[in-house]
């Protein structure tokens, strides 16, 4: 299965500038996280992000709200395995929808600690709120990062280099 960058490398370049036109480049205010308010978010080239909590050792992992609007409505979720420790780029799960499907990788190495079982009855959730990590958010996995993790953490791109990123993905 293609990654999620390759799904959207493969899309039509006039279905990229309707995501573009209609995405907002400002981060929309969450109304209520369950999640520490001052963690940390980077992005992967891959169209993935982390959410890493001011201790360090925990974070949520999701897919970007750009992803999600150019893969178009999603049909199913495959979810990642709780227990399973991973490391950075390890595909651990997948997305389907009407247009294509792609595998969701790990951000940086870690542990699925716990996962969004909500996504399994409303896949939909990832196309209206990709990038919420409250309970009924679009969030894929909650993860363990161990040192390893958090060196692969500091590789990744904060939100503005990856608005940077993707204005580029369309030329």
């Amino acid at each position: 299965m293609a990654s999620i960058a390759r799904c959207l490398r493969a899309a039509r370049p006039s279905s990229f500038a309707a995501v573009r036109s209609s995405a907002p480049r400002i981060a929309a205010a969450r109304p209520f996280s369950v999640t520490a308010s001052n963690e940390i978010r980077k992005y992967t080239k891959e169209h993935e992000w982390i959410d890493l909590a001011a201790d360090k050792k925990t974070g949520v992992i999701g897919i970007s709200e750009y992803a999600a609007k150019a893969l178009g409505d999603l049909v199913y979720v495959e979810l990642p395995e709780e227990g399973r420790t991973v490391c950075k780029g390890d595909a651990i799960g997948a997305v389907e929808s009407v247009k294509s499907a792609a595998d969701i990788n790990a951000p940086v190495s870690c542990k699925i600690t716990q996962i969004n079982l909500v996504l399994e009855e409303k896949p939909g959730n990832l196309n209206q709120v990709p990038e919420d990590d409250s309970h009924g958010g679009g969030w894929i996995a909650k993860v363990q990062v161990d040192e390893q993790g958090l060196q692969d953490f500091e590789t990744l791109m904060d939100s503005e280099q990856y608005n940077e990123f993707t204005a580029t993905e369309e030329h």
